[in-house]
């Protein structure tokens, strides 16, 4: 199986980062974490994405606030997918890093979760690999019939309430 890279651009994103990497664990997927800038360390955050493939990853997940641009930086120099993790902060609340990370050139893509959205990022990076993994696959599908149980539940749980 491929690995993911999980970037962020500080080590303050960690907090929300680890809800990305804790999902990864639960579907066995593995991954590596890094702190890379995009302005800070551009040079090491495009030698990572450029090596990327090649050293056994298959999606690179990237987190970073305000400006932004490191899940830009990566899919420039990458043509695995990318997806993106606006993070909360800064003077418009994680909007900005949103619009910077939605709002790539065309031919450069870079898929967009919600702010602070690391859990999502996790789940679209295993459906990215599950397309050529049916036991993947297998796992996405028994998370999804999970989900539905757990509704069900409530919902009993609702209408019991309501006629008590």
């Amino acid at each position: 199986m491929k690995k993911v890279a999980v970037i962020m651009g500080s080590d303050s994103d960690w907090p929300v980062v680890q809800g990305a990497c804790r999902q990864l664990e639960e579907f066995a997927i593995p991954y590596e974490a890094h702190i890379l800038s995009a302005h800070r360390t551009p040079a090491a955050a495009a030698e990572f994405a450029k090596n990327a493939r090649q050293n056994g990853f298959g999606v690179l997940i990237c987190a970073a606030g305000m400006a932004a641009h490191l899940a830009g930086a990566f899919a420039g120099n990458s043509t695995l997918p990318v997806i993106g993790i606006p993070m909360k902060g800064g003077a418009m609340d994680g909007l900005d890093a949103l619009l910077a990370t939605v709002q790539m050139p065309s031919g450069i893509p870079v898929a967009t979760v919600a702010i602070n959205g690391a859990k999502n990022a996790a789940v679209l990076a295993a459906q990215i690999l599950a397309v050529s993994d049916g036991a993947l696959a297998a796992k996405l599908d028994a998370a999804r019939d999970q989900m539905a149980e757990q509704i069900a539940g409530k919902e009993a749980k609702l209408q019991a309430e309501l006629k008590g």
